[in-house]
């Protein structure tokens, strides 16, 4: 028997819509889905880099039609799942990648509580309002592959300090666990994809710099951080046939840092960070009690 080892990884004549498309992962994966054959639905708020998108999709052959649309306004939700079916007639893939988290790190009684309510508005909420208004199109012609965007901060506590977004990454874990149970007889799955930090050109100086970068690889067994090329396997496993008997999966991919239960032992250079001489202030150097 000879057998075709990319062909269940194909996604020829599939529709796929990706939320938060305008920059970052987004891109990264409406390009992932292109590339592999799909005409793809991208929305965002950014009407101009969605523009850039799509042209980056038409490029490489495929169709594309942006939608301008908030996740968090359940209205703009279905507007782009109607847009979505006008133009293409079925929704195949849809990819719940919009999100915000507040970069500040603020400790939490700290934290204004309308910063909370923002992050799980958007990572939870909006993620549950674009899945709802999809998956009647999607359960109605044959299922289909949803990847919500969740985070190893889903999985597990850590000293990174950003509660809202914690709270809604293991919310989104949970919703995705239910809807695969609910949805899989009717050929719907619902899987997570859960990355560590990855660096691109855009982050890999300001992580270096602040010292998250340093604190991040002490506490992941690969001891480094992820770089966007290994996200095109895992992503497009989860979106393709390849992955045709996998649901309720949330899928971490974050060289190996939801495989430890322990607690980084570096200090956290940025709660003190002199930007102007480059250098943490006070910054302290880990080493093993004395016995």
């Amino acid at each position: 028997m000879t057998i075709d080892i990319t062909a269940p990884f194909r996604l020829d004549d599939k529709v796929a819509i990706v939320t938060g498309a305008s920059y970052g992962l987004g891109v990264l994966f409406a390009e992932i889905l292109a590339t592999a054959g799909a005409d793809v639905v991208v929305t965002a708020r950014s009407v101009d880099k969605l523009a850039e998108t799509a042209t980056m999709i038409e490029d490489l052959g495929r169709r594309c039609l942006p939608v301008a649309g908030d996740v968090t306004e359940y209205a703009d939700c279905e507007r782009v799942v109607a847009a979505a079916m006008e133009e293409f007639g079925r929704i195949d893939i849809l990819v719940n990648n919009a999100g915000w988290a507040d970069d500040r790190l603020m400790r939490t009684e700290h934290c204004e509580p309308e910063m909370f309510v923002k992050m799980v508005n958007t990572d939870l909420n909006g993620l549950f309002f674009m899945t709802r208004a999809a998956a009647p199109d999607m359960l109605r012609t044959g299922g289909g592959s949803i990847i919500n965007l969740s985070s190893i901060f889903g999985n597990a506590g850590s000293e990174n300090r950003t509660a809202g977004y914690f709270a809604a990454k293991g919310g989104v874990n949970q919703l995705t666990k239910l809807l695969a149970c609910e949805w899989g007889d009717r050929g719907l799955r619902v899987n997570a994809l859960a990355p560590n930090f990855f660096v691109s050109e855009m982050t890999r100086t300001l992580l270096e710099d602040s010292g998250m970068a340093t604190w991040m690889r002490s506490r992941t067994p690969l001891r480094r951080m992820g770089e966007l090329p290994e996200l095109v396997g895992p992503f497009l496993f989860l979106a393709s046939p390849a992955s045709s008997f996998v649901t309720g999966t949330v899928l971490n991919v974050d060289g190996g840092w939801s495989a430890s239960g322990g607690y980084a032992q570096n200090e956290q250079p940025w709660d003190e960070w002199n930007g102007e001489q480059g250098v943490p202030i006070g910054a302290v150097t880990w080493s093993p009690p004395s016995t």
